[in-house]
């Protein structure tokens, strides 16, 4: 009969034979009956989207404070962003948009109030117990920190889903079983060892090509929306971004085509180009590695031994080169980095108190801590406070101290 075949992409939604395939997912922890109206990976994406979690991600810091405007990112914001480049990205490369929307969608569940100096704040008052990683606690809000349904704790999400969640930045495990890189000074955190024990996902191996394009479409994303964000605040400016070539040379084109753009259209038209040209990009080197690894599945994507979904390398200098530009004038510019130690101390100081004093905890979270050591009782106070707003953050640091920052 011959080779199937394959339609081309323009002519429907196109699915490759690698990828993702959610009438033969590997399944759920607690088995469930299929739904006759949606996919798996669709009804993982449903029930993320309805997660407690996922809304708090709209009163969640991305690099500014949730009062500084509201013109710049939250973490639900940005998750919208990345959502929306994940799908392009599936969608060209013939991947299951809907797994890897779900990822995209859950990737940043596991982030503290405050953004990375929340996490960074935690980790360090963790640290005696195991510290704290926001992969791992992603994993726990969807495996047992979610109280939504009868039969059982967390959402109850296909192996797929919580394999590209554990996995979407590259494996845990060497195959040694030794940790990978990323984790060898302090080992791959207990929640994910302890959840693996029970239902393998495999952290020695790479996730399937959904959690790659959601990976990268996380880069994607950070990059644009961060350049943007700093520019309507003030803390750098166009001309300062030309010390970035690739940038330099978006912002030629851009004037050479409008000349004398106003400032805000200029920006825009740069955050556009930004997307467009890392997405092409992404779309046309992950091409050229399919086609040299002709993978006949998703498996031979997971064991390639590298990503599939990738950017080339002068785009890859371009990745590197935006984020040392904006380590330098904006991660660590002197206004955010002063909101940034206010931020630090009130995470330490709710860690503190919390662990001390457990009753002040609402009532929930003072019975999961009864009885516990103080390893035990210190996780529930993390898992307590990683849940939290920036604003419900501020508003228990005002019950409980006498003076609290504003956060400016």
């Amino acid at each position: 009969m011959g080779d199937p075949v394959i339609p081309h992409r323009g002519a429907g939604r196109w699915r490759a034979p690698y990828a993702a395939d959610p009438f033969h997912s590997r399944g759920r922890l607690v088995p469930e009956p299929v739904s006759p109206t949606r996919s798996e990976f669709q009804r993982d994406r449903d029930r993320i989207i309805h997660a407690t979690a996922f809304r708090r991600l709209k009163h969640k810091t991305q690099v500014f404070v949730f009062h500084e405007g509201d013109h710049f990112r939250t973490r639900l914001t940005h998750t919208i962003e990345v959502s929306q480049i994940a799908r392009a990205l599936a969608r060209a490369l013939g991947l299951d948009e809907d797994l890897a929307e779900a990822l995209a969608l859950s990737h940043d569940l596991g982030h503290t109030p405050f953004g990375h100096t929340g996490e960074d704040a935690l980790h360090d008052c963790m640290r005696a117990y195991g510290g704290f990683d926001h992969n791992a606690q992603a994993l726990s809000i969807v495996t047992r920190l979610e109280h939504r349904y009868a039969d059982f704790d967390g959402l109850n999400l296909t192996w797929e889903t919580l394999e590209g969640l554990v996995k979407h930045n590259g494996p845990l495990l060497e195959t040694d079983g030794s940790p990978a890189h990323r984790y060898r000074e302090r080992g791959v955190p207990a929640a994910i060892l302890e959840y693996c024990a029970v239902h393998d996902l495999e952290l020695a191996s790479h996730a399937g090509g959904e959690a790659q394009a959601a990976a990268i479409a996380d880069d994607i994303a950070y990059d644009a929306h961060d350049i943007d964000d700093g520019l309507r605040a003030g803390l750098f400016d166009l001309d300062d971004l030309r010390a970035v070539p690739f940038i330099a040379e978006l912002l030629d084109d851009i004037e050479a085509r409008w000349p004398g753009l106003e400032r805000a259209r200029v920006i825009h038209e740069l955050g556009r180009r930004v997307i467009t040209r890392f997405v092409e990009d992404v779309i046309g080197e992950s091409e050229r590695r399919l086609e040299a690894l002709a993978p006949r599945d998703a498996a031979a994507i997971r064991h390639a031994g590298r990503p599939v979904v990738a950017f080339s390398e002068p785009m890859a200098q371009a990745d590197r080169d935006i984020k040392a530009f904006l380590f330098v004038n904006m991660y660590r510019h002197p206004s955010v980095v002063a909101v940034r130690r206010q931020a630090d101390q009130v995470v330490r100081d709710l860690f503190g108190r919390f662990l001390a004093e457990p009753e002040t905890m609402p009532d929930e979270w003072r019975k999961a801590a009864e009885g516990l050591l103080t390893e035990g009782r210190a996780r529930v106070v993390a898992d307590y406070i990683a849940g939290m707003t920036d604003r419900f953050a501020l508003d228990e640091h005002r019950r409980l101290f006498d003076a609290t920052p504003e956060l400016r």
